[in-house]
């Protein structure tokens, strides 16, 4: 174990044998650091926080704080785990959860997450997910598998953003956004497919293919959103892909994004 001796340790954490905790860093109570991970210079890391193995927690970070809700009480349960392979990078903020939900913030394995980066309470992050720069979540807010979210990207509280999707710079996000979109403009609307991040990713021409028809399904066509997905249900149910899109719609409680051309 390698711990600078200008860190403050608190008594109760639990530190694997081989993760570094660098000059000034500050662990307090509660908290618990799994094998190969780095704590940088002046980070603070506060409990109850379970963190994972081999993650990266640059210096300036802020993990593990009390959420930022006026209801939250410091006796209440208020937790935060985060997986493995994390990098999260200078001035980040993450806060622990609130018992309006499973008292956890939860963030997953393999994400970039981009100084400045803010995620608050009871928000549910999943894996390979890059957040760049300012980037912020309300609480309750859910990220599904690699989704992007470009530089000072608002997300509204309890919106959900689908797996693959892409969110452009400067984005406001007020409703949903199912899977395999791109959402762009300060007037932000769901404009088109992410096929360039499907193919990065290895989906076939045969998928992409799909999702643009699902795409032009609900956001081109004429039909009421129900009657859409159900079209799509009968008529693309051998693609996952496209089920999964419409899952993300059928699971939605704050409403869709809407697309380019409608009001």
């Amino acid at each position: 174990m390698a711990i600078h001796s200008s860190a403050v340790i608190d008594p109760s954490a639990k530190i694997h044998k081989t993760a570094e905790i660098c000059a000034y860093a500050i662990i307090g109570a509660n908290v618990e650091i799994g094998s190969g991970t780095i704590i940088e210079s002046h980070a603070v890391i506060q409990g109850p926080t379970k963190i994972g193995k081999n993650n990266h927690i640059y210096s300036f970070a802020s993990i593990g704080g009390d959420p930022q809700d006026v209801t939250y009480e410091a006796d209440q349960e208020s937790n935060l785990i985060i997986g493995d392979d994390n990098l999260i990078r200078e001035f980040c903020t993450i806060n622990r959860g609130t018992e309006k939900e499973e008292s956890i913030t939860r963030v997953g394995s393999k994400n970039m997450l981009m100084a400045y980066v803010h995620i608050a309470h009871d928000c549910q992050i999943g894996n390979h997910i890059i957040m760049s720069n300012n980037a912020s979540l309300a609480g309750h807010v859910r990220i599904q598998d690699w989704a992007i979210l470009g530089g000072f990207t608002l997300v509204k509280q309890f919106c959900m953003i689908g797996m693959h999707t892409y969110v452009g710079m400067g984005c406001q996000v007020n409703k949903d956004i199912p899977s395999y979109m791109l959402a762009s403009g300060v007037q932000t609307r769901v404009r088109s497919i992410n096929a360039e991040g499907m193919r990065r990713r290895g989906f076939t021409p045969n998928a992409i293919s799909a999702i643009k028809r699902a795409f032009k399904v609900v956001y081109r066509g004429t039909s009421l959103l129900d009657q859409s997905l159900q079209e799509l249900e009968e008529t693309e149910s051998d693609h996952i892909e496209v089920m999964q899109f419409v899952r993300c719609i059928r699971n939605s409680k704050a409403g869709i994004m809407r697309g380019p051309h409608e009001e």
